[in-house]
């Protein structure tokens, strides 16, 4: 098993080389090695992508720093050789006021550092030092550092997107000494802005409440965004994004905070990481912002024994002179030509059907088969049977663990059911949560060795369930086999990968104590390894990351799955703030939006479905209703919408997104538009959560449009005022604008500009 995963690392350090365009990049050929005790001969490297220029050099001391990252500079403009900070007072010493591109703690150091280790005998001090250098394509670079005294070497990863300019980075920590280490602290990267008035805009959340934008000045001491819960988790998401205020007066005076929507600079990152993270975000002594992200350290305690490695996830970091909604837009063609499996041209997703809320765990083959008859009836492309179908499944209190068919609710095991849909025209979809199992379970009685857990101390179920230790090798080969064989015997299309609880008492006593914390990151390698393998062996399978809504999304999960549920909540007018949020980090393109029954489950709301539908319609459709309890009319607006959204869907997914009105803060109005990257189609949706006093809706003007080009406005849902034009200029539509006749209260409007010349 550790020989399969030595060579799983190999495979994805290729891929990670392999992964970006073809492009500019400016960096020096291989830098003969220099010893960490020798004179540095000053060295400056650069990276060109995109709009962009990323630059760190070695200065008079051996330490990697960092010089600049901004808008692209000159090809022949020179950056300035690194040199040290002064100390500051005798309290903060050059070594903590030079912005180092990945520092140890160690030297006096007292910002966040990216790496701790101790020593077997007990020193706990690292000053890492530049060795060497090397250029690993035409984007990219290896650094190679190296501790003053004792063999511990760190290789820092580098690689630039030639188009969006986003660069991954990452680290590789070896140990080299005679005797174990225990890394206590890993980032994956650091990066560093210059003196400056910013503000950080992050994502937090709560179950059924996920994606809140958050917006506050950096000022002194250091903001922590984590999660320690073993998984990446609602409270918070792994993205965050650095904006330049507007008004850089002098310190203490007042300034408008952050970048707007398309105006100001923005610097932005998220993490490649499925488990345990932590942000630190500093504001330094001489108003730097520094930004250190990978491993939580929280109970962390990674022994390397001589000889290992500890590979970190990637940070990736961005950077955009035109918003935060520059800066999505950057972010999602970078995830869809390089993060998402299909990657670089995944094909937008099926209009699916969920039998969740029609049957909860009551299914069976003649329910399901009549549910198929009616979501093909309106239009929808996968049928998707939910929780119920698998060992003694009949409530949430049994079954987890054991994926065989029922035998009781389909005595022919799953095929009829999966050719009547065929012959529907749809295929076929079915859940699953794998890393989970329930006491009352066949699997539990024969292994409850098998979860996480500290022997003689409670093991703590939420939803009635425990979780796999996926870390170790017989439950994660357990585990791919079980669904190897559900995905062999049967025609699948499509996984709803469920996880439906956060860790507790995360304990592994199969390995030896000192290794024992190592569960934090080989059970998320192992999460990995089997997507991976499932994909390879099953090529045509498209899988879903759902953990009770927004609890697990993030660009490593997302190198695996083809898809997120965003939240358990899908009441039409919270999702639309929450999927605001949600895509300033990800693309609609992976985001689930389902179209639910009405008055809604959590907030009783009553909503229409042409509202529910044009809500959904903003990300990747699905519908989600009791189909049975739908009206003639219900089934023909659907099908009517479903139509105009398969006839701009790619657009809407895949094209520019530009946020017109805002739904965040109490907002009234709401409103987003995208655009094809070749500027032939539109999209706008609008929505009104209530007029008041008589005013109308807000003026729409547009934008990302060919100004020169002719653009004929098709309707999809409601109108306009009667002077509006059938067709006009993209000059016209982003100038001039248009008035909707939007009254009343959860009122909606879709429309589409296709060019015409």
């Amino acid at each position: 098993m550790k020989l399969k995963m030595e060579l799983r690392t190999s495979v994805a350090a290729v891929i990670f080389l392999l992964q970006f365009m073809l492009g500019v990049s400016s960096i020096p050929a291989q830098t003969p090695a220099a010893s960490p005790a020798s004179p540095i001969t000053a060295q400056v490297f650069r990276l060109d992508g995109g709009n962009s220029t990323y630059a760190f050099g070695v200065n008079e001391r051996g330490e990697l720093q960092a010089l600049y990252w901004g808008g692209r500079l000159g090809a022949q403009d020179k950056i300035p050789a690194a040199h040290s900070s002064p100390e500051m007072a005798s309290f903060d010493s050059p070594y903590t006021v030079t912005p180092q591109e990945y520092s140890a703690w160690g030297a006096g150091l007292f910002t966040e550092p990216a790496l701790k280790v101790t020593f077997a005998d007990g020193n706990r001090d690292l000053v890492l030092h530049f060795v060497s250098a090397k250029s690993t394509s035409t984007q990219s670079l290896e650094i190679l550092l190296k501790d003053i005294s004792c063999q511990i070497y760190v290789t820092l990863r580098y690689a630039i997107d030639a188009e969006s300019g986003i660069l991954a980075r990452s680290a590789i920590i070896e140990n080299k000494e005679k005797q174990p280490v225990v890394v206590e602290q890993a980032a994956a990267a650091q990066w560093t802005l210059p003196p400056a008035r910013y503000s950080l805009t992050y994502l937090t959340g709560r179950w059924a409440g996920e994606w809140s934008l958050n917006q506050e000045p950096i000022i002194g001491a250091a903001r922590v965004i984590e999660s320690r819960r073993g998984t990446t988790g609602h409270q918070a998401n792994p993205w965050l994004a650095i904006s330049r205020d507007a008004n850089q007066s002098a310190p203490g005076a007042s300034s408008r905070p952050g970048a707007q929507e398309e105006t100001g600079e923005v610097w932005f990152g998220a993490l490649a990481w499925s488990g345990s993270w932590r942000f630190t975000v500093e504001h330094d002594q001489r108003d730097s912002v520094r930004v250190t992200g990978g491993f939580n350290p929280f109970d962390f305690g990674y022994k390397l024994k001589s000889g290992e490695k500890l590979e970190t996830p990637i940070f990736y970091g961005g950077y955009s002179a035109h918003g935060l909604g520059g800066a999505s837009r950057l972010l999602h063609h970078f995830e869809l030509a390089h993060i998402l499996p299909q990657a670089p041209d995944p094909k937008p997703r099926p209009v699916i059907y969920n039998s969740w809320e029609a049957t909860e765990f009551n299914v069976d083959e003649p329910g399901q088969v009549a549910l198929a008859e009616k979501a093909a009836s309106i239009g929808v492309d996968r049928f998707v049977m939910d929780d119920g179908w698998f060992g003694q499944r009949k409530t949430d209190h049994a079954g987890l663990g054991d994926w065989y068919v029922n035998k009781e609710k389909f005595p022919n095991g799953l095929k009829p059911l999966i050719d009547k849909v065929h012959a529907l025209g749809m295929d076929f979809g079915l859940w699953v949560e794998p890393e989970m199992i329930n006491p009352d379970s066949d699997l539990y009685r024969k292994h409850p060795e098998w979860v996480l857990n500290f022997p003689g101390r409670p093991r703590s179920e939420s939803r009635n369930q425990l979780v796999l230790n996926l870390a170790r090798a017989d439950v994660r080969d357990y585990l791919e086999n079980v669904l190897d064989q559900l995905l062999t015997q049967n025609d699948i299309a499509f996984l709803k990968w469920d996880y439906n609880r956060n860790w507790s008492e995360p304990g592994w006593d199969q390995v030896p104590v000192d290794e024992q914390k190592r569960v934090y990151v080989e059970f998320i390698r192992n999460l990995y390894s089997i997507l991976a393998e499932l994909r390879q062996k099953h090529p045509k399978v498209e899988i879903e990351s759902c953990s009770g809504g927004g609890g697990r999304v993030d660009l490593g999960i997302l190198s695996y799955t083809d898809e997120v549920w965003p939240s358990d909540n899908t009441d039409p007018f919270d999702r639309l703030a929450m999927q605001d949020g949600f895509t300033y980090a990800y693309t609609p393109q992976i985001m689930m939006a389902w179209v639910t029954d009405s008055p809604h489950w959590l907030n009783g709301r009553a909503t229409s479905l042409s509202y529910r539908m044009l809500s959904s319609m903003q990300g990747s459709l699905g519908i989600g209703a009791n189909l049975n309890h739908w009206t003639a009319e219900d089934f023909a607006t659907a099908k009517r919408l479903i139509a105009a959204y398969h006839a701009a869907q790619r657009t809407i997914v895949r094209g520019d997104l530009y946020r017109l009105l805002s739904p965040r803060d109490g907002s009234e109005f709401s409103s987003t538009e995208s655009v094809s990257t070749d500027k032939k189609q539109a999209v706008v949706f609008a929505f009104s959560h209530s007029t008041q006093k008589g005013r109308g809706f807000p003026l729409l003007q547009w934008r990302g449009l060919d100004p020169k080009a002719e653009y004929q406005l098709t309707w999809i849902e409601g109108t306009a005022r009667p002077e509006t034009p059938a067709s006009a200029s993209g000059a016209w539509w982003m100038n001039h604008g248009i008035q909707l006749e939007l009254k009343g209260d959860f009122q909606a409007a879709a429309f589409r500009l296709d060019r015409q010349r």
